[in-house]
């Protein structure tokens, strides 16, 4: 099948890459040329595990293709999906500006029948809004062509993006128009062999369904530091209240890590979106509220820890950082709990000595070259020099260092873990102080 997405960010990139490994073929349009023209030198603007590797063989077989123009796009589609930004307004509500303009330009450019996929995270009535752009513009040209709007949200995860398009846990397809569900089954029907993972629902219906899976991880994820507070306060390991949660089936194991707050593209935007949608409506979202609160909250909880140590004298201290990202297996700092930290430790004159196995480009990109923050070539160049360590990420490669060699590097032999990823007894047997998420049991 003919294939257009258009943005060529995160998504866009991951959904053009994987539909054209399946025989599609593709057209990936982008308003940006400095980002076609890396695209089209075999570059990728993003960092994701197999996603270049991927590219290029598709690119090479002449499946994949990228282009500034829209109406080649247009012209080269049955299927236009939209996957550009939904940055958020000052109120946390979805900007819908540039998913309104790719609807504006389809319908300009478009001179056969059209299907129109959402795959941006919209909010509830976007379809609506997509359609009545697409009939208005087609209105002013005179012209009277078929089209249909669907909502196909993505439930992609940063570092496992590739796996889960390519093996989906579900496949959610909104459309009012059975004809074009079963266009969407066939498009499809490369990921759905092994048993059926479509579920057909109408558009509003979709398009809530992607808000409320990210609200409900979220909200596990803040119920879990909420829990970890109280573990400190009580004198119990959260980490053995997660084990003895976790084993009953009704609550699982995922998403139940206690740490120091979630970030990253979806989860704060989602939330507050999806807050700005019921308040919209007249109603009051008292737990989406809270969810956020106890996220924000809880990022600045290393900060406050590593303040009480010093007791509250940070000047010229200065902090290892290891990890930047948000999550690992990206270079994605949007919203990451790395930052809070740094900003707020450099705001109270002490220095920062990090390093991400990926996202160091980017940590240059946002903070550039400043006197307090030395991006190191490795973990163990961070911690020389410093005072104490923090541990933001849970990189693979973090989860086994020399303890004895951070209990020489440290000044003051710390480690402030806030993912929970070393076990106390560890870290205490090499004569380094030990300070996690919720873990003042002394079973620990």
């Amino acid at each position: 099948m003919n294939v257009t997405v258009f943005g060529s960010g995160y998504v866009g990139l991951v959904t053009g890459a994987c539909l054209a490994e399946v025989g599609n073929n593709v057209m990936c349009v982008d308003v940006d040329p400095a980002k076609i023209e890396l695209l089209q030198s075999g570059g990728v603007p993003i960092y994701e595990p197999g996603l270049d590797e991927m590219i290029a063989r598709n690119r090479k077989a002449g499946r994949l293709a990228f282009t500034t123009d829209a109406k080649q796009g247009v012209d080269h589609g049955l299927f236009q999906f939209i996957a550009v930004g939904t940055p958020p307004d000052e109120d946390g509500s979805a900007d819908l500006q540039y998913v309104l303009a790719v609807a504006q330009t389809v319908a300009e450019h478009m001179s056969d029948y059209k299907i129109l996929v959402d795959k941006s995270t919209v909010p509830v009535g976007t379809g609506d809004q997509v359609a009545a752009r697409v009939r208005e513009t087609l209105d002013k040209r005179d012209a009277s062509l078929e089209f249909d709007v669907v909502s196909n949200p993505e439930f992609l995860k940063e570092g496992a993006a590739l796996d889960d398009f390519m093996r989906p846990d579900r496949i959610v397809i909104g459309t009012d128009n059975p004809r074009t569900g079963e266009l969407l089954r066939a498009l499809y029907a490369p990921f759905n062999r092994s048993h059926d993972r479509l579920v057909l629902m109408d558009v509003r219906s979709a398009e809530l369904t992607k808000y409320a899976a990210n609200a409900m991880l979220a909200t596990k994820i803040s119920f879990m530091n909420e829990l970890s507070n109280i573990a400190e306060r009580v004198g119990a390991d959260i980490e053995q209240v997660r084990i003895g949660i976790g084993s009953d089936p009704r609550i699982g194991y995922q998403f139940i890590y206690p740490g120091c707050g979630y970030g990253g593209s979806c989860f704060p935007k989602d939330v507050r979106a999806l807050e700005q949608t019921a308040l919209a409506v007249g109603y009051t979202p008292e737990l989406l509220h809270a969810v956020e609160a106890v996220n924000f909250r809880q990022k600045e909880m290393l900060f406050d820890k590593i303040s009480a140590f010093f007791n509250g004298d940070l000047k010229g201290k200065t902090v290892a950082l290891w990890g930047l990202a948000f999550k690992p297996n990206t270079d994605d700092m949007r919203e990451a709990s790395s930052r809070v930290l740094m900003e707020r430790l450099w705001a109270h004159g002490a220095q920062v000595r990090a390093f991400d196995p990926v996202a160091m480009e980017e940590a240059r990109r946002i903070y550039g070259e400043r006197a307090d923050l030395m991006l190191c070539d490795n973990a163990e160049q961070a911690v020389d020099g410093a005072d104490v360590l923090a541990v933001v990420t849970e990189w693979i490669e973090f989860r086994s260092p020399s303890f004895d060699h951070l209990a020489k590097s440290l000044a003051h032999r710390a480690i402030f873990d806030g993912r929970n990823i070393y076990r106390p007894s560890a870290v205490s047997a090499a004569g380094l102080k030990y300070y996690g998420i919720g873990r003042n049991s002394p079973a620990q």
